[in-house]
């Protein structure tokens, strides 16, 4: 609510009671995102504190697709529910080797008359070929040997590591996946500095990295290797494909993911260190699939132009 005790929109009233409120079932995930050759495990429980036990109740679920599709389904033995806090219903353990794409799933549990879910993300374990894969520099660094192939018509995503680039154009910005306290006036500067991301969906960059056209979990990965890329010296043409959501006393316009035309080349540059770690990171690792795929398409075709010299003066030295 606002000052005058106004809904703000942010949340629905009944979305909202869904996890607060006097009965909350709930569901304890290692985490949340996984492979199609793992096994989705969760313990099923139930904080109840109404006014007084709940008798011979039955609990269910449901894990399904965003178009509402049952992915799988099953239910619990009618139980007593006392007041308390952590009251297990039972266990649930899905086999995800049906799934055949990278898409958002829903874990649904139902406790009564009370409803609760949980966003989940299936990636593949094994990845179709990209046909030409080959032809794209995936680098940290803006070396000779990249200039070169950029210049002449190549392909390049940079995705350069954390921290590397300069202050004024980026490296000073705290990007966290969690939005600032109130506001960095009032914090004095307290990190983090910005409030999640904005992109849109439906973007071919992202066809196979499936989102919202905001933060949620499997961005979680990308906000804790990035770098917020300031745009506001380059041309209004320049969009991001993925934007950061800068603090509104700065309002700079700042970029995670952004793509431009440098010479005869065609560039990608993910403020997002993809590399690091890749093997244990399967969020960097589908973002990263996704974008070369996107790059090999006849869709990537960069408008806005920079200059090498721009460019480079992004990064603490040249090589960087």
């Amino acid at each position: 609510l606002d000052a005058f005790w106004e809904e703000k929109g942010y949340i629905s009233p009944e979305e909202y009671s869904r996890f607060c409120n006097q009965t909350v079932p709930l569901a304890r995930l290692a985490k949340k995102i996984f492979y199609d050759n793992e096994i989705i495990k969760a313990d099923i429980e139930v904080a109840h504190f109404g006014e007084t036990a709940l008798k011979d109740i039955s609990a269910s679920w449901t894990l399904a697709n965003i178009k509402g599709e049952t992915v799988n389904k099953g239910s619990f033995s009618p139980k007593d529910i006392p007041l308390g806090n952590g009251i297990k219903l039972g266990a649930i353990a899905v086999d995800l080797k049906k799934i055949n794409n990278a898409q958002k799933l829903v874990l649904t549990v139902d406790v009564n008359d009370h409803s609760n879910s949980w966003d989940v993300w299936v990636y593949p374990s094994e990845k179709e070929t990209i046909h030409g894969e080959e032809q794209i520099k995936v680098v940290r660094n803006l070396d000779e040997d990249t200039v070169n192939h950029l210049i002449k018509g190549g392909k390049v995503l940079l995705t350069p590591l954390k921290g590397s680039l300069k202050p004024g154009k980026g490296g000073d910005i705290g990007v966290g996946f969690s939005s600032i306290f109130w506001n960095t006036a009032w914090t004095r500067g307290q990190k983090p500095h910005t409030l999640g991301i904005l992109c849109d969906p439906k973007h071919p960059a992202l066809s196979d990295f499936p989102t919202e056209y905001h933060s949620n979990w499997q961005w979680w990965d990308a906000m804790s290797h990035s770098n917020a890329i300031i745009l506001d010296e380059f041309s209004p043409d320049l969009k991001p494909l993925v934007r950061v959501i800068d603090d509104w006393f700065t309002n700079r316009r700042l970029a995670l993911v952004f793509e431009a035309k440098v010479g005869e080349g065609n560039l990608i540059v993910s403020g997002i260190d993809l590399l690091t770690d890749e093997e244990n990171r399967p969020e960097a690792q589908q973002l990263l699939y996704s974008l070369k795929k996107y790059m090999q398409s006849d869709r990537f075709q960069p408008v806005a132009g920079i200059t090498l010299e721009r460019l480079q003066g992004l990064f603490a030295s040249p090589s960087n």
